[in-house]
């Protein structure tokens, strides 16, 4: 029983029949988003020409801005509702104007691209050409939560949320790009993922009105729902399969471009040879490397092919190219390299003895500061001289650095004070082997 509560209190949370709208009014505003005239066609223009600039100057920002604006989610919703109620005559409607808006918009950008001096296909343009399953997966989920949104008495920000996620617009305009440039392939793909996003929002728009219960507005009999829903079926197969498949080649190309990069990794250094530059294509399964150092022999190119063996994907085409190679450079250019290496050489040791010459003159000067530091506690000094000498005892087993202080006084130090002045030398020079004498 207790089981049976737990269940009923989680499914209460998943009910939305309180947040439905009047069945009515949903229709009503269905309806109302299939028309494209006067205000929503203009608007659709302008949103196409504003997604054609982004798609032209790869801004992601204002791609996502006319997705916003973009009303073609309206007849595509009116697609999936009128198939679930069987309202032939809304289904009409949202197919004659979805057309229409199709027909304006691969116009309007079609003539955006053979105007714009820009021809770049640029990464934002080029991710709207290779449809997958994944696509499929994002129209349904996001036309789910459209419907859902349009259902409901709460709609919140989900309808914007829905045009930038399933991203009717972008694909439009690049099947336009597509005819403007004459590169027809970028058009059938673009297309296919238009096609794909309108189908499976209208698919879902079709599960949710069926789950939903809305009312059947024309009487049909039971064969010709069996045709109808043999058509969906079969459209659904004809539209997936063709995802599926470049699905498929997506993973297995993402697969190899992370094991070509762990071998790309792996042989970036072979037998004194640096990899210069490479280029892995993961469509045609494809590894350049291009190399400098000594000239690789045919042998070396066969052991850096043998060990793509380690990493899954010997049946790779690799390419090994050779950049720089040392064992070309004549013999005028060997002695030059030789002459330069001999003046950096030059040049090292010149810096360094005056690095030994500089160290020398501070250490001369060296007593004269510690002359006007003594002063200051004991003024019957008057003179102080200072070096270092290397100490030669037989305990150590190498000579060690001493420093030597001679200080001239006056008159006679007591003790005591040579003490203090003596323990105040070794604390100056952190040096308790320093040698102390007084003239």
């Amino acid at each position: 029983m207790k089981i049976r509560n737990i269940i009923s209190k989680i499914l209460h949370f998943f009910n939305l029949e309180s947040e439905l709208e009047n069945q009515d009014s949903v229709y009503e505003e269905i309806k109302k988003g299939i028309i494209f005239k006067g205000t929503n066609l203009w608007i659709l223009i302008f949103a196409i020409i504003v997604a054609s600039v982004g798609l032209n100057m790869n801004s992601t920002a204002v791609i996502i801005g006319a997705m916003l604006i973009s009303p073609l989610m309206g007849p595509i919703t009116g697609i999936g509702y009128s198939i679930a109620t069987y309202d032939l005559d809304l289904f009409r409607k949202s197919v004659k104007n979805f057309s229409f808006a199709i027909l304006a918009s691969l116009i309007a950008s079609t003539a955006y691209f053979a105007l714009s001096p820009i021809s770049t296909a640029h990464s934002e343009l080029l991710a709207r050409t290779s449809p997958t399953i994944y696509d499929v997966l994002i129209a349904l989920f996001g036309g789910l939560a459209g419907v859902v949104a349009i259902s409901s008495k709460q709609k919140g920000n989900v309808i914007p949320g829905v045009a930038i996620a399933t991203a009717l617009m972008p694909p439009l305009c690049t099947a336009g790009y597509g005819l403007a440039t004459g590169q027809f392939v970028y058009f059938f793909g673009a297309f296919y993922l238009f096609t794909i996003n309108t189908i499976f929002i209208a698919i879902a728009s079709v599960w949710v009105s069926q789950l939903l219960k809305f009312p059947i507005r024309s009487i049909v009999g039971e064969g010709k729902k069996k045709k109808i829903n043999r058509a969906i079926t079969l459209v659904i197969v004809i539209v997936l399969l063709p995802s599926i498949f470049f699905g498929y080649k997506l993973v297995k190309q993402e697969e190899f471009l992370q094991r070509a990069n762990q071998y790309v990794s792996n042989v970036s250094l072979f037998e004194e040879n640096y990899l210069l530059k490479y280029d892995i294509d993961a469509k045609s399964n494809k590894i350049t490397l291009v190399y400098g150092g000594s000239r690789l022999s045919e042998n070396q190119k066969n052991e850096l092919v043998k060990k793509s063996t380690d990493f899954n994907i010997e049946n790779a085409t690799i390419l090994i190219e050779q950049g720089l190679a040392l064992n070309d450079i004549d013999d005028k250019n060997i002695e030059l390299f030789k002459l330069k290496e001999q003046i950096i050489n030059l040049n090292t040791a010149l810096n360094k003895k005056n690095m030994e010459l500089d160290s020398i003159l501070i250490q001369q000067k060296f007593g004269q500061t510690l002359l006007s530091e003594i002063k200051t506690i004991f003024p019957q000094i008057q003179g102080c001289l200072y070096s270092e000498s290397l100490n030669f005892n037989d305990t150590f087993t190498s000579p060690q650095i001493t420093p030597v202080v001679i200080l001239s006084v006056k008159s006679r130090i007591q003790d005591a004070d040579k003490t203090k002045l003596n323990n105040w030398l070794r604390q100056r020079l952190k040096n308790n082997s320093v040698k102390i004498y007084y003239e």
